[in-house]
């Protein structure tokens, strides 16, 4: 921002007015707009150096522009410099500032966000000058030929411009002239001026931009009552509030009716004749085409590649075929009255519903947007002063005028808006449970390879359906072979075991069918050292569930933290919530538990006095060396262990380096691949590979794990049943069970009592003693309220067949006492082989022996 702004070539159209752009410096620029015959009156200039964003308040408050001979009010060119649209006289002690009761005229006005928020077609008349203020984004600006004195008319000009999409509603503010008060800290909002080029022979009358913009300009002063027509806008129960939209749309009826209409083109355009053929060269009949209204073109649009219908807009086509400005809207009519607004709200949430582009999602109105930079598709929850500017494009506001005794535009309310926006349930607006960036399985197992939004799922498709392409009945011989494409592009993976190449695959399908399960387990990659692929793995999974690169995050530090993070994103609808690189083990924070295993998660939003209830269907991964899930994360991660097997692991070098952007590249071949497991699966009745449960994951497990067993490969989770029988807390029960067991054998014992026997000299109860300091030492004492904690919060879990269970009889204080157990039947029948133990996580322990987790509760009794 510290470099001049350039000027872009002026507009491609053509113009019979002048065809020369004349090249001048700042100050020739203001001296092209204002001309040199100012003498009391002045605009309002700020210019300073350095980054607009870190500026001091006090570079803002503007000076007079003085005229180019004057070096105080000089504007360099290396400066950022901006200027008022309008000119304004003093006040008593002689300052100049942008207020309304100081203005004196409109001499130009501009469009904001050319190529970007307003389409480059919709400039349907040639702009004075166009200035490219960041790469696509342009502003325009047109000069008046006559300078607008009067404040109210150049309101009115504005609102026109600003209710035809071609500017902010911010636009109608100091940085446009009198429309709105303010000092000059606010002159940061106005228009940069350009280093480059102007056309000072465009200059154009209020009534020329009216009609070459295609405006629709208010009726000046107070309008006249007008009830002709009005009651035919009533339906027929006689609403007052809510007068619908017409259902048909009254140009093509009249083009129709004149016998004009031809065909429809698609996305709202239509074949048309021209309505004055006869002077085309010819008399040619061809070239000519219809808009119905949207954002760009809020009246609709027309359009005739002819040379004499170059000047002729969509107005000259309404005054052919006698079609009112109103009419041609085609938007409905939300009238504001006293006494009812539930049902002003109400008519304001089904306009909402009926534009297709609003939702409702955890208690919020939504919106899907992408971003214009990174091109990420992504739910965002409208803010008041948006819900107010969508209200405005769904619907014709109108307030009851008394003295005109006539209804009259207006805004939509604030009041009203704010009532829609707190509203703690919604009627109308459909439900989004989320995004899905591939065609994506329903509940019945069928795939939905339409785009845009499903109500019976809920889910909105953020795709081409055409990338896409799944056998409608794969075969089992088609799923072969899918699997092996899925095979090759992780060949250069070097994992450990043959579990760990199947875990990669269920990362894969997960990622694939995501959004068509209510839940699924995390993923984590772990490896012995650095440069071993996780990341790179982690990027290559993210690839199945998005076209859009990933961006990773740091592990939370606390439950806090996490659970703010996960609302913070899970509003967005993420693919993917990744967390890269950890360095200590994957906690079970209670947040992250919920996510994984419940289809919503609720909290309250920061900066809303709303609380939120999202949808949690999204991939969650993780990665870090020597580094994996403990406690209750362990039955909910896959862990997939790499293990390159050579000492520098980064300075290998690979056949496919730009694997990643090769799978992006041809994304829609490999997530069919994906899909065709998947479905084959179905398809062939479900079979199910007997397998040990995998408890709060069973639909993952039918459409993420059975596919891969079907088709011979191991079972991907069986690194969580390893990582369990690894889990700290596991080992210290087992332990202290069997030395509980060998000292009071059957017998019911207060913990009083082992802190007693585990306190006696001698190497007999050594092992009691050594467990009981592992969980419960303070100071070199064994806490004994810590160590009963610890018993209760782990009682009736089995270890080894043996379990914590209290002991019968009115005592003072409670008993514990081991019982054996009947091992449950395993769920594996007698012809598969069990899994075997294999040490894979090293135990984590703090420097009392114990895990991290379990000091707990040490930390809170010393007020830590």
């Amino acid at each position: 921002m510290n470099a001049p702004l350039t000027l872009s070539a002026p507009c491609p159209k053509e113009t019979g007015r002048s065809d020369e752009t004349y090249a001048v410096d700042n100050d020739e620029f203001l001296l092209t707009v204002f001309g040199d015959a100012l003498i009391d009156a002045r605009p309002v200039v700020v210019s300073f150096d350095g980054n607009p964003a870190n500026a001091p308040a006090r570079v803002w408050f503007g000076k007079p522009w003085l005229g180019a001979a004057d070096q105080s009010t000089a504007l360099p060119a290396t400066a950022n410099n901006y200027f008022s649209l309008a000119v304004f006289r003093p006040d008593e002690a002689g300052q100049y500032r942008r207020q309304k009761a100081r203005f004196t005229g409109l001499y130009a006005v501009m469009l904001d966000d050319v190529g970007i928020k307003v389409a480059m077609e919709r400039l349907t008349l040639a702009p004075s000058w166009l200035l490219e203020t960041s790469p696509g984004n342009h502003q325009a600006g047109y000069l008046l030929s006559e300078p607008l004195a009067d404040g109210t008319a150049a309101d009115r000009l504005m609102n026109a411009i600003i209710a035809a999409g071609l500017c902010d509603p911010g636009a109608n503010g100091p940085r446009r002239g009198p429309a709105a008060g303010g000092d000059e800290r606010q002159a940061h909002a106005a228009v940069p001026v350009p280093d480059g080029g102007v056309v000072p022979g465009l200059r154009y009358s209020v009534d020329e931009l009216v009609d070459g913009l295609q405006l629709e300009l208010s009726a000046e002063g107070r309008p006249k009552r007008q009830t002709e027509g009005r009651a035919r806008q009533h339906p027929s129960d006689g609403d007052p509030v809510w007068i619908p939209g017409p259902e048909e749309n009254s140009v093509l009826v009249a083009l129709r009716d004149r016998g004009l209409y031809k065909a429809p083109l698609g996305d709202g355009k239509h074949d048309i004749t021209c309505p004055w053929v006869q002077e085309h060269t010819g008399e040619v009949n061809g070239g000519t085409a219809y808009f119905e209204p949207d954002d760009n073109w809020p009246i609709g649009g027309f359009k005739c590649l002819h040379g004499h219908c170059a000047d002729r807009h969509v107005r000259d086509l309404l005054r052919f075929v006698d079609v009112e400005v109103s009419a041609a809207r085609m938007k409905p009519t939300i009238r504001v009255m006293a006494g009812e607004i539930h049902r002003v709200v109400d008519a304001a949430e089904r306009e909402l519903a009926q534009s297709r582009r609003h939702y409702q999602r955890g208690g919020l109105i939504v919106t899907i947007v992408t971003d214009p930079g990174t091109r990420e598709t992504r739910v965002q929850d409208i803010s008041p002063p948006a819900l107010v500017r969508a209200l405005a494009g769904v619907a014709t506001w109108e307030r009851f005028d008394a003295r005109a005794e006539d209804w009259t535009r207006t805004d939509p309310p604030a009041r009203h808006s704010a009532v829609l926006f707190d509203s703690t349930s919604y009627h109308h607006l459909p439900v989004l449970s989320g995004l899905t960036r591939q065609p994506y399985l329903r509940q019945d197992g069928s795939l939905m390879v339409a785009a845009g939004f499903d109500p019976a799922t809920g889910m909105f498709g953020v795709f081409d359906a055409r990338e896409f392409s799944v056998p409608q009945n794969p075969t089992r011989a088609e799923a072969e072979a899918a699997l092996e494409a899925l095979k090759d592009v992780l060949t250069e993976f070097s994992f450990a075991r043959d579990i760990d190449l199947s875990a990669a695959l269920a990362a894969i399908l997960t990622a694939a069918v995501r959004p068509s399960l209510a839940h699924a387990p995390m993923i984590h990659v772990r490896a012995h050292m650095v440069g071993s692929g996780k990341s790179y793995l982690c990027e290559l999974i993210t690839a199945f569930a998005t076209p859009q690169r990933g961006t990773p995050t740091t592990f939370p530090g606390d439950d806090e933290e996490c659970r703010k993070l996960l609302l913070a994103e899970l509003l967005r609808a993420p693919a993917v919530i990744e967390f890269d690189n950890l360095t200590g083990d994957l906690v079970a924070h209670k947040s992250l538990c919920t996510v994984l295993t419940s289809e919503h998660m609720s909290g309250r939003i920061l900066g809303v006095s709303k609380t939120a209830t999202v949808n949690t269907r999204a991939l969650f991964l993780s990665s870090g060396n020597n580094v994996g899930p403990v406690q209750d994360m362990s039955r909910r991660c896959i862990t997939i262990h790499l293990d390159p097997g050579c000492e520098v692991p980064a300075a290998r070098s690979f056949a496919r380096p730009d694997l990643v952007r090769d799978v992006l590249r041809e994304r829609g071949r490999y997530v069919s691949a994906a899909l065709t497991i998947v479905r084959a699966w179905i398809v062939a009745g479900r079979p199910k590979t007997p397998c040990k449960s995998l408890a709060g994951f069973s639909d993952w497990s039918d459409l993420c794990r059975q596919p891969l067993l079907w088709l011979g490969l191991a079972d991907p989770t069986e690194s969580v049943f390893l990582a369990m029988a690894e889990d700290p807390d596991r080992e210290t029960l087992g332990r202290i069970l069997t030395a509980w067991q060998s000292v009071f054998g059957k017998t019911a014992a207060m913990v009083r009592n082992a802190v007693k026997q585990a306190s006696a000299f001698g190497d007999e109860h050594a092992e009691l003693r050594e467990v009981l300091r592992d969980i419960a030492d303070e100071r070199g004492e064994i806490n004994r309220r810590k160590l009963g904690w610890w018993i209760k919060r782990h009682a009736g879990r089995i270890v080894d067949g043996r379990r914590f269970v209290r002991g019968s009889g009115n005592r003072s204080a409670e008993t514990w006492q081991v019982e054996s157990t009947t091992p449950a039947p395993a769920s594996v029948p007698a012809s598969v082989s069990p899994v075997v133990p294999v040490s894979i996580l090293p135990t984590r322990r703090s420097g009392s022996g114990i895990a991290d987790s379990d000091n707990a509760y040490a930390r809170a009794s010393r007020g830590e």
